[in-house]
């Protein structure tokens, strides 16, 4: 059963939004989104240049409008500036409130509350008074939950993985790589003994390359693997693939879906490379179209691809970097996954899905099944 919380007044309500969002919103404008007198969740944006007010009004109600039976927003502006910037001025942000009320408006959504928490103060866009921000505090400090302290980017990091890791995960696909070249290079029909170089690989790097022959298995258990005991074979593996961006497309169609969309996804890419078109629908699905993913999978997936990035060699990392971006993208975590995707094209300014996923985020493009609410 969900925990049911009344805010009595906007001091109430303010304690809430962070607890909502699951951040503390800092420099952002947030909508809390209302289906009827409950919330239905938190919409996040940085605040805009001054000249792009009216843009962010129309992307933000637009957006907002598209989630499922919602019927109304309170808008809460965050900003670390003064809640005036002048004693006998509007409070801060009055234009963008006054953009965002007029496009409610004209789309039928009615505006519950909008408030403002600067850094000194914070109050009602009605009413202008400035109030303490201890009211807030106090009342936060009575709700029944946690309210988190970090803001929007916090967790956006790589875990923190010892020179020892990474020598040994850096070792192991050096050893992937070497295996994988003489099997590839081998006739297909050939024996273990017709094979001179065989010999001299590392038995594990050969049955980390066996285990890529069943890609979607190897791919499912690796959501199981405990990512604070990594192997150093098995996680080189899955460097191996995130770093070729077809198998890394093939995960994170499985990640987002099941098995069988992994089965489907290596297919798509076989027949693919043999000259078959690819699929509409698997390629939309990359766009955020489609059902809604499994959060718990998604979330572990992007906790495996974060882990797998930082213990990889530097040039190895783009790869377990764009799915942990993409990864985050889909959870509907864009500050996330634009973090992600910046520290890929730092090492590799022409990556593929890091570019895309970027440009999604700069767009406040979000996937489909984030506007669909249970």
């Amino acid at each position: 059963m969900p925990t049911i919380i009344k805010a009595s007044d906007a001091a109430d309500f303010l304690a809430l939004v962070p607890a909502l969002a699951g951040y503390r919103p800092r420099q952002s404008l947030a909508l809390v989104l209302f289906r009827g007198n409950r919330t239905a969740g938190v919409m996040r944006y940085d605040l805009p240049k001054p000249d792009a007010v009216e843009a962010m009004a129309s992307t933000t109600i637009g957006l907002a409008c598209k989630v499922d039976r919602i019927d109304g927003i309170a808008i809460v502006v965050y900003t670390d500036t003064g809640f005036r910037d002048d004693p006998s001025g509007p409070i801060a942000w009055r234009d963008l409130v006054t953009a965002l009320e007029k496009r409610a408006h004209v789309c039928g959504l009615r505006v519950v509350e909008a408030l403002c928490v600067a850094g000194d103060a914070w109050g009602s866009y009605e009413d202008a008074a400035a109030r303490p921000l201890s009211e807030v505090h106090q009342r936060e400090a009575d709700l029944p939950m946690q309210v988190p302290a970090g803001d929007q980017g916090a967790g956006a990091h790589l875990p923190e993985v010892d020179l020892a890791e990474k020598e040994r995960l850096g070792r192991a696909l050096l050893a992937i790589d070497d295996a994988a070249e003489v099997l590839l290079a081998a006739p297909a029909n050939a024996e273990d003994t017709e094979i001179p170089s065989l010999a001299r690989l590392d038995p594990r790097a050969l049955a980390a390359v066996g285990a890529l022959d069943d890609l979607p298995e190897l791919l499912e258990d690796a959501l199981l693997w405990d990512t604070e005991t990594l192997d150093a074979f098995s996680g080189a593996a899955l460097l191996w693939c995130l770093s070729r961006p077809a198998l890394r497309d093939v995960a994170l169609q499985q990640w987002a879906g099941d098995i069988r969309s992994g089965e489907l996804a290596l297919d798509a890419q076989l027949r693919w490379e043999a000259g078959h078109e690819y699929p509409a629908e698997l390629g939309a699905r990359f766009c955020g179209e489609g059902p809604r993913p499994d959060p718990g999978r998604l979330h572990r997936a992007r906790n495996l691809a974060r882990r797998i990035a930082a213990a990889a060699p530097r040039d190895a990392r783009p790869g377990p970097l764009a799915a942990a971006a993409w990864l985050s993208w889909a959870l509907g975590g864009s500050t996330h996954a634009g973090w992600y995707a910046e520290r890929a094209l730092e090492i590799d300014p022409g990556h593929g899905l890091s570019q895309i996923v970027m440009s999604m985020c700069a767009a406040s493009h979000l996937p489909e099944w984030a506007f669909a609410r249970e």
